[in-house]
C-alpha cells in the first residue's frame, strides 16, 4: 500500500434529489423523492430531509409514500443528470489521467499517477478545491475520501457525508476499521453479514481476530482470504481508467402482469430492438443472447443463446430472444421481461443465419422502424404524458416544471434556478401553449466561459477551477499549489 493518502474516492451527495432540489426554487429544504412512480416503482434517490423519515434508494416507492407522504416525487431527467456528471468528471480528468467512474456520480481518482498530490497535505488541499470546484461549476456538493487505497477512500467518503472530506492517514487504518460493522468492507451484504453474525462476527476487528483459516472456513477460499485482507486494511486494487463492458441490457417491469403471450413475444422483441440500439451506439456486437423473465410469483428465470459469432442484427437478436422464450412458462403473469447481450467484441461476425434472418425479415416488410398504428387509432392522438418533476414551457408564462398530472388537467410551477419559488398554474393536458423543454443550467454560465464555448470550447473545458478554497492564495495558485510538485 501506499504511503500517503493519494486515492481520492468522491460521491456526490443524494446526486439526483439534490439536482432537484437545484434545479426547483420551491423543493429546496424540503423531502425529495426520486424514482420510478408506478405502483411498482422503486426509490433512485432521496433527499437527506426525506431521508430523516426512513426513505433509502431501492425502496418500494409505496413504502417511501407511506413513511414520507407529503415528500415531492418526481421521475428521473437523466439528461440532466448526465450532463452534470461530465462537467464533474471533467474536473477530476483535470487532476489526473487515472479516473475510474463507478456510476454518473462515484468515481476513484489517483492524485499520484496525475501528480497532483505527495503527501497529505496536498492531498487534503486537493480535495478541499475539488469540492469548491463541484460547487461553484454545477452548484451540487460531493463529499470527497482520501486514503492509501481504494477500499480506505471509499469508506473515508461514506464518513464525510454529506459534503464533507475526511482523510485517512496512513499507520491509523486499523484502528480505524477496528469497531466498524463489518458491513462496511466491500463485498459484505445482508447474507454474509448474517452468516458472520451467526459466527459472533459483527466487527471488523473481530474478523482480523478470528484469523484467515476461520474466514475460509466460513466463507470460502476467495472469500475468505479476500475478507481477510481487507480487515487488516490491505488492498492493492489499482485506479482503472477504463473499465471494459462485459455486457449491455435493457428491462422494463409492468405495473400490471402481463398474462397475454403474444404481448409478451411483442414486449421481448421490442426490448430485443432497444439492445441492438444500446449496442450500436457502443460500437459493440455480441454473441451471447440472454433472456431474462420475472414472474408473478417473483420466481426469475434467465434463459440464453451462444451464437456463432458476434452480432448487432437486430433480427438475430429478436429472433434469439423470442426462441429463449418458448421454453419459458408465462402462465401464470410476467411482471419484468429483460434482454442483453453478452460476449462483446468491437466487430460483427457475417453469419449466414444472421443473413437469412435478415432476408426473412424484408421479406415479411419488417424493419427497425416503429410499425404503424391501426387507422382507427391514427384517428385519435394519444393523450400527451407530463412526467412529474419534468421541464415545461408555456407561451405566456415561461419555463417551469411538472408538478403532477391526472384527469385531463396537468399542474405546473412556474420557476427556474436561479428564481424565487414561483407560482402554481393547472392546464388541460392538451394545452397547444404548453410544450416539454430541456432542463435549464443550474449554475449560469460565466460570460468569458459563455465566449469560449461560442468559438467552440466546452464552457467548462479550462482546468482552471471555478472558485478556490479561502486558505488557497493568489500567490499559493500561481505557484502551481497543490496542482503540481513543488
Amino acid at each position: 500500500m501506499r504511503t500517503a493518502p493519494t486515492i481520492l474516492h468522491l460521491d456526490m451527495d443524494a446526486f439526483y434529489a439534490s439536482a432537484e432540489q437545484a434545479a426547483k426554487p420551491s423543493l429546496r429544504g424540503k423531502a425529495v423523492v426520486v424514482g420510478g412512480l408506478g405502483p411498482r416503482g422503486v426509490v433512485a434517490t432521496a433527499s437527506y430531509e426525506a431521508r430523516a423519515f426512513g426513505v433509502r434508494s431501492a425502496m418500494p416507492m409505496a413504502q417511501a409514500r407511506r413513511l414520507a407522504p407529503n415528500a415531492a416525487y418526481l421521475v428521473p431527467r437523466f439528461g440532466l443528470y448526465r450532463s452534470i456528471s461530465e462537467q464533474v468528471m471533467g474536473l477530476l480528468h483535470a487532476l489526473s489521467p487515472l479516473v475510474e467512474p463507478l456510476s454518473l456520480d462515484e468515481a476513484f481518482v489517483d492524485l499520484e499517477a496525475g501528480d497532483a498530490a505527495w503527501d497529505e497535505t496536498s492531498a487534503r488541499l486537493v480535495g478541499e478545491r475539488l469540492r469548491a470546484d463541484i460547487r461553484g461549476l454545477t452548484g451540487l456538493t460531493g463529499s470527497v475520501g482520501l486514503a492509501a487505497c481504494k477500499m480506505l477512500a471509499k469508506i473515508a467518503s461514506e464518513e464525510a457525508k454529506p459534503d464533507g472530506l475526511v482523510v485517512i492517514e496512513p499507520g491509523t487504518e486499523r484502528a480505524l476499521l477496528e469497531p466498524m460493522p463489518v458491513r462496511i468492507l466491500p463485498g459484505v451484504g445482508p447474507a454474509t453479514g448474517d452468516h458472520l453474525r451467526r459466527a459472533g462476527i459483527t466487527t471488523v476487528g473481530d474478523i482480523a481476530e478470528a484469523g484467515e483459516d476461520e474466514l475460509v472456513r466460513l466463507l470460502g477460499k476467495a472469500h475468505g482470504h479476500a475478507l481477510y485482507a481487507m480487515a487488516l486494511a490491505r488492498d492493492d486494487r489499482p485506479v482503472v481508467a477504463e473499465r471494459e463492458a462485459k455486457s449491455v441490457s435493457v428491462e422494463d417491469t409492468y405495473d400490471v402482469d402481463i398474462h397475454d403471450r403474444i404481448r409478451v413475444g411483442t414486449e421481448v422483441g421490442r426490448l430485443a430492438d432497444r439492445c441492438v440500439r444500446r449496442l450500436r451506439a457502443a460500437g459493440l456486437s455480441g454473441r451471447t443472447i440472454v433472456l431474462k423473465v420475472r414472474r408473478y410469483d417473483f420466481s426469475t428465470l434467465t434463459r440464453s443463446e451462444t451464437l456463432r459469432g458476434p452480432t448487432d442484427d437486430p433480427a438475430v437478436v429478436r429472433e434469439a430472444a423470442a426462441r429463449l422464450l418458448e421454453s419459458v412458462d408465462t402462465t401464470g403473469g410476467v411482471r419484468l421481461l429483460g434482454v442483453g447481450v453478452s460476449g462483446l467484441a468491437d466487430y460483427t461476425q457475417e453469419d449466414l443465419f444472421a443473413q437469412a434472418a435478415g432476408e426473412r425479415e424484408r421479406e415479411s416488410g419488417q424493419t427497425e422502424e416503429p410499425e404503424e398504428l391501426p387507422a382507427e387509432r391514427q384517428t385519435a392522438p394519444a393523450e400527451r404524458r407530463w412526467p412529474a418533476g419534468h421541464d415545461v414551457r408555456h407561451a405566456e408564462f415561461g419555463h417551469g416544471w411538472v408538478q403532477g398530472s391526472g384527469l385531463g388537467r396537468v399542474t405546473v410551477r412556474f420557476e427556474t434556478p436561479g428564481s424565487q419559488p414561483g407560482r402554481v398554474r393547472t392546464f388541460r393536458v392538451d394545452d397547444p401553449d404548453l410544450e416539454p423543454a430541456d432542463p435549464l443550467p443550474l449554475v449560469p454560465l460565466i460570460p468569458e466561459r459563455s465566449q469560449e464555448q461560442g468559438a467552440g470550447k466546452s464552457a467548462y473545458a479550462s482546468s482552471e477551477p471555478a472558485s478556490l478554497p479561502k486558505s488557497w492564495s493568489a500567490s499559493s495558485k500561481a505557484d502551481g499549489g497543490a496542482t503540481s510538485r513543488p
